[in-house]
């Protein structure tokens, strides 16, 4: 596998405001020495490598690519009665502060049978960091126009897309613009879908105090404390979310901190795609232009699948929602016990078996499917 460096020009220029705390252990080289490291425990050969989409946000954007099964992809593969299958390749965007990396629980069990991508989104992990629009459409517009012209230029005829959180988010606004170009719409606890409450914050009782923190921080991007944090911001992380590193230990083991560096190396970069995710947040739950009541646009030849932690902070009830605007189209709605928002790592086996049921569902060697709300 050939790994391709990135210069710090290629990087982006950090921001006035944060080019004050230089004393954060920020390097390139860091991440993708820890992406390394976690992806070295993959059972599965894989590829890493830049895709070059041209000019969408800044000059020259290239988006981080991580394959598995990739000669599958556009071919064949031997199927459990013998007969030549065709196999949909299965495309995966990660959420917010996340990265390819954190696929590592996945990685191997999706790509038994097909063709599978990771990509760092525009503006986070490995991929450039291009200065987004600040109007929340303009700023969706541009993450999604980069995933298609990535697609282009993997040449990918159609996909399976499946998006965690904001990239759950991210893969409803790609399906609805682009619907020819998606096989089934997976959906793992997806961020920004439920409108936001008139009355949330009676309904809430926040305090005042937290009230005016929220204030006084709504004008700097999510994940500030950690930059602000410098050379304790890995250490942060550890202590902030140590069920999120947990998660991981048995798959990366004697290396208890290496996925709190790839998390922190990850959003202590420039933070570009994460100024995009606040320009389209009203709160940090919530949405200014909400997707929920938007799926109704959707083909109804799209199937959907959303999958939720029955312990997570989302709102599920979008998923029900979803399934009445949605009549007589295929949406399949799980709630998987005992995960939470991280569904994908904390019942990493569930979520899988339910990936490669919605993958196996949209293969073409399924000849015939009985459109049906489950």
């Amino acid at each position: 596998m050939a790994l391709v460096t990135m210069s710090d020009a290629e990087i982006g220029k950090e921001s006035w405001f944060w080019s004050w705390f230089r004393w954060s252990r920020t390097s390139y080289a860091m991440l993708r020495s820890a992406e390394k490291k976690i992806l070295s425990h993959l059972k599965t050969a894989y590829r890493g490598w830049y895709v070059d989409i041209g000019s969408v946000v800044g000059e020259g954007d290239r988006v981080w690519t991580v394959s598995l099964n990739q000669a599958q992809a556009g071919g064949a593969s031997e199927g459990g009665n013998g007969t030549r299958q065709q196999r949909v390749p299965l495309v995966l965007l990660h959420g917010l502060g996340s990265g390819s990396a954190l696929w590592v629980l996945n990685f191997d069990a999706l790509a038994v049978s097909r063709p599978v991508y990771a990509i760092d989104l525009l503006g986070f992990g490995r991929s450039s960091r291009p200065v987004f629009s600040s109007d929340s459409v303009e700023a969706e517009n541009q993450l999604v126009q980069s995933v298609e012209e990535w697609r282009r230029e993997m040449q990918l005829d159609s996909m399976i897309l499946l998006g965690h959180s904001m990239g759950g988010f991210l893969a409803a606004s790609y399906a609805i613009r682009y619907p020819q170009r998606i096989k089934h719409l997976i959906l793992a606890d997806p961020w920004g879908f439920p409108e936001k409450p008139d009355d949330l914050q009676r309904r809430t009782a926040v305090p005042l105090w937290v009230q005016a923190i929220a204030y006084l921080v709504q004008p700097l991007n999510p994940l500030w404390a950690v930059r602000f944090a410098g050379p304790f911001g890995q250490w942060l992380i550890q202590k902030t979310r140590p069920d999120l590193v947990s998660k991981f230990s048995h798959v990366v083991p004697n290396d208890e901190q290496i996925i709190s560096q790839y998390i922190y190396q990850c959003n202590v970069q420039n933070p570009t795609g994460e100024s995009a995710f606040h320009a389209m947040m009203s709160g940090f739950g919530w949405a200014k232009n909400p997707m929920a009541p938007r799926m109704e646009s959707l083909s109804k030849d799209v199937p959907v699948t959303l999958l939720y932690g029955s312990r997570s902070w989302v709102d599920n009830t979008a998923g029900e929602e979803i399934r009445k605007r949605r009549a007589g189209s295929y949406v399949n709605v799980q709630v998987i016990s005992g995960a939470g928002h991280h569904v994908y790592a904390d019942k990493s086996e569930a979520f899988n078996k339910h990936v490669v049921e919605a993958c196996e569902y949209s293969d073409p060697s399924v000849t015939s499917k009985t459109v049906a709300n489950r």
